[in-house]
């Protein structure tokens, strides 16, 4: 790697020779937070008024400096203009970038800030702007399972704990039951922008400037709601990288499990769903085969997102203040969950939408199990009899299902009479899937009614959801 060029550093006049290549590599960022570039311009836009308003610039030279930022933000846009490996870094190349359009004006941007602040607030701004893109394509996958939901009102299924058969539920409310994970994560990086929309800008390097600068009017133009209280802790705060991290691994856990139930859902074995071919893969040896690799990667990347957080908690562990240069490891990790997020959302909206459910194998177990049994128990607590005992005589009535390869259903008055006296013929009356289901019409439960009030709850949920990505 060449040896970076005096005139493109951002320090250098104590120095009496370069960094070694060894060095430069070790330094160099802009292959990575180049990302970051039209965040930084936004904040040297912001960055200009204020020196204006300090009387550090004129009229004329803001309005060539406003001038030139927006061209040099359009060359970037368009690629014309790129960091370099003698940039080292974002805010040395798009400085580089201004001076080669204004000249010595252009190093007067650099007054009253440091890149210590500048990379803390554009990664805010980052950070800001794409959780709202994360916010919507939750928002579309919450949708997705819920028109799936809607389309098999009806259907029963198995509910299952230990993935074992438990109780009957009907499909939808185990589809909604996602829905109310992903809802959390929205409401969680909702309240994570409350904390995040504080500007670190005006901290300089550690300390604050001796300058006449408007860290209020610099937030205000940059859509934060108050600048830092401290210039030490602006520049070395990190929670908010952190809380972002902890949040994406989180989203990722639950695409985990939508993923391996879709990756169950679809074997010969269950047969519940079937692909759509435009969301699943073949087998370059078994013509037959049809992967539910979408499933499958949600699953992989899940791991991918808790080890992005692990790493940046690791970095952040111990640093003194203020600013460190162990800080640049803040940057690759948030980027990877960020884009990782937005593009495996659309992929597993995308599978849920486009899924048949068929829903002759997903009621066909409902009942089986012996998965009545809590019924049983149940009714003889309404009888007066104490769960305790209730408890025992459903479970002695399984033992005799099991002895005759039946399932409760299948029991008879007098086979149910000759378990204990207690299951009278009244009993038979529970024993049916639609009446398990009927009965737990509570809130949260699952029968019919109780799911189509949670539709209507979600559905408002989802509402106010889009308020934080398309105010009003």
């Amino acid at each position: 790697m060449e040896q970076s060029d005096q005139s493109t550093r951002l320090w250098g006049g104590r120095f009496s020779a370069g960094p070694s290549p060894e060095m430069v590599a070790l330094s160099l960022s802009v292959h990575f937070d180049w990302r970051l570039a039209k965040y930084d311009l936004q904040g040297s836009r912001a960055h200009a008024r204020v020196l204006k308003a300090a009387g550090l610039l004129d009229d004329v030279e803001l309005d060539r400096m406003l001038t030139a930022l927006d061209d040099l933000e359009k060359d970037v846009a368009s690629g014309s203009f790129v960091g370099t490996e003698a940039d080292e870094d974002v805010h040395t190349a798009l400085e580089r970038g201004l001076i080669e359009r204004l000249g010595a004006l252009g190093g007067k941007l650099r007054a009253g800030r440091s890149r210590n602040d500048q990379v803390a607030t554009d990664l805010r701004l980052y950070l800001r702007d794409n959780v709202r893109s994360i916010v919507r394509e939750l928002i579309t996958l919450q949708q997705a399972l819920l028109a799936k939901a809607e389309e098999y009102r009806d259907v029963v299924a198995p509910g299952m704990t230990h993935l074992q058969h438990a109780q009957p539920i009907l499909f939808a409310h185990q589809l909604l039951a996602h829905v109310h994970a992903f809802a959390r994560d929205v409401d969680r990086l909702r309240d994570w922008d409350r904390r995040a929309a504080v500007s670190p800008l005006g901290a300089g390097a550690l300390a604050g400037s001796s300058l006449a600068l408007d860290p209020v009017a610099v937030a205000a133009e940059l859509g934060f709601d108050r600048p830092a209280d401290n210039s030490i802790d602006a520049v070395s705060d990190r929670d908010y990288v952190a809380e972002f991290l902890f949040t994406a691994a989180l989203i990722g856990v639950h695409l985990s499990r939508i993923g391996e139930e879709v990756v169950l859902w679809n074997t010969t074995e269950f047969g519940w769903v079937s692909l759509h071919d435009s969301w699943a893969t073949g087998s370059s040896i078994m013509p037959q085969k049809k992967n539910p690799d979408i499933g499958e990667l949600a699953r992989g990347k899940s791991g991918r997102f808790v080890g992005n957080l692990m790493s940046l908690l690791t970095t952040l562990k111990a640093l003194p203040l203020a600013y460190d240069r162990d800080l640049q490891e803040d940057k690759e990790c948030t980027f990877d969950s960020v884009e990782q997020l937005l593009m495996l959302l659309p992929a597993v909206s995308g599978m849920i939408a486009t899924m048949t459910v068929n829903t002759d194998a997903v009621s066909r177990g409902a009942g089986a199990g012996h998965a009545l049994a809590t019924d049983v128990a149940e009714w003889l607590v309404r009888q007066g009899i104490p769960f305790r005992d209730a408890h025992e005589i459903s479970g002695a009535a399984v033992a005799a299902c099991d002895e005759r390869g039946c399932e409760l259903y299948d029991l008879s008055a007098a086979d149910l009479a000759a378990i204990d006296s207690r299951l009278t013929s009244d009993v038979l009356s529970v024993l049916t899937v639609d009446g398990a289901l009927a009965a737990r019409s509570t809130h949260g439960g699952t029968a019919p009614s109780s799911v189509l009030a949670q539709i209507d709850g979600i559905k408002a949920s989802i509402a106010a959801q889009r308020a934080f990505i398309d105010p009003a």
